[in-house]
């Protein structure tokens, strides 16, 4: 439910890019999502669509949802591989000696001003 907190952070990230460039309106807000970051993307949408209407540059704002593929890297052999297809364990080398490279992140990528 750390959704609600994440939108949240993001529109006041974003109003006070808009004050700080003063703009009028805000056309959309592109996040990416990392497939583990652990958030469930149809609940930023939803929140998003809740909590815009409070704001005062966001009231029409589209929010744009890319994802960031979850990328794990082996320390033994060193390659990389499909997190959520293998886990932990390298496919190549069956190592456990492993890391996330990529995918529990989330940013924003790009604000449109209007």
């Amino acid at each position: 439910m750390h959704e609600l907190g994440t939108i949240h952070y993001v529109i006041d990230t974003v109003e006070k890019l808009a004050v700080e460039n003063q703009l009028t309106k805000i056309g959309s807000v592109t996040l990416e999502v990392g497939e583990v970051s652990g958030i469930i993307p149809h609940f930023l949408s939803d929140y998003w669509e809740y909590a815009k209407k409070k704001t005062t540059y966001l009231q029409d704002a589209e929010l744009k949802i890319e994802t960031i593929q979850a990328v794990t890297y082996c320390q033994d052999c060193g390659k990389t591989y499909p997190t959520l297809e293998f886990a932990k364990i390298c496919p190549y080398c069956k190592s456990e000696n492993t890391f996330l490279v990529t995918g529990n992140e989330y940013i924003i990528k790009e604000v449109e001003a209007m």
